[in-house]
């Protein structure tokens, strides 16, 4: 079987930054993305990792370059585009997403993913009959 995995943003900034009161969540992210598999993530992750690596974690331009050269070398990157966002939209409307969760959720269908690892959707629910939420962190 080959089963493709979205992680999205929340996952990656867990186990990229390490924060008081967070160190369980630090280490289940860390152990899910030190996997040795091809993730899918969308241009939408790289930006929000990026942005909040700078604002919050404070990381320089010259630390965040590679952080953002990993993350393309080890994942499969999706790009918007009018299908994606079509998707997007009839997904929002069916499973009443907020509009940036519904983004993720499209990009994880347009590749083909079985599993999206997000903290901010509905654990256990299963976006048309193929793509199953998972709240890694959930109990």
């Amino acid at each position: 079987m080959n089963d493709k995995s979205f992680v999205d943003s929340n996952i990656w900034l867990y186990a990229m930054v390490a924060r008081p009161g967070e160190e369980g969540r630090q280490k289940i992210a860390a152990a899910l993305v030190s996997r040795p598999l091809r993730y899918v993530i969308s241009e939408q992750v790289v930006s929000e990792v990026a942005a909040n690596l700078l604002k919050k974690a404070k990381l320089s331009d010259d630390a965040l370059l590679p952080v953002l050269e990993s993350l393309y070398e080890r994942c499969q990157v999706i790009v918007p585009n009018l299908s994606l966002h079509r998707l997007a939209l009839r997904l929002r409307q069916r499973y009443g997403f907020s509009f940036w969760g519904s983004q993720i959720a499209a990009a994880a269908r347009q590749a083909a993913c079985t599993t999206l690892y997000s903290e901010d959707m509905r654990n256990g629910l299963v976006v048309d009959d193929s793509l199953r939420i998972v709240n890694p962190f959930a109990t």
